[in-house]
């Protein structure tokens, strides 16, 4: 989408017209062209997966999944 979108800022379409057509916010169509007037399409392209990297190590997320398939009334 946000490439769509770049394509479309190409063309001096309305931020407005922009989010309508591609089904988003305002806001996300503004964000997109102001990373878009900075470093042009290239900026646009994902950077992976936000948030935090998991704190987890092997032997806890294998017991965690364990528990999750058990269900949660196995576990009180």
């Amino acid at each position: 989408m946000r490439f769509a979108a770049a394509e479309r800022f190409e063309h001096g379409h309305d931020v407005g017209e922009i989010a309508r057509r591609l089904a988003v916010t305002r806001k996300s169509v503004n964000g997109w062209k102001r990373a878009w007037q900075a470093g042009g399409a290239e900026a646009l392209a994902s950077k992976g997966p936000g948030g935090a990297p998991c704190r987890l190590d092997e032997v806890q997320l294998k017991t965690l999944g364990q528990a999750l398939e058990e269900g949660s009334a196995a576990h009180g």
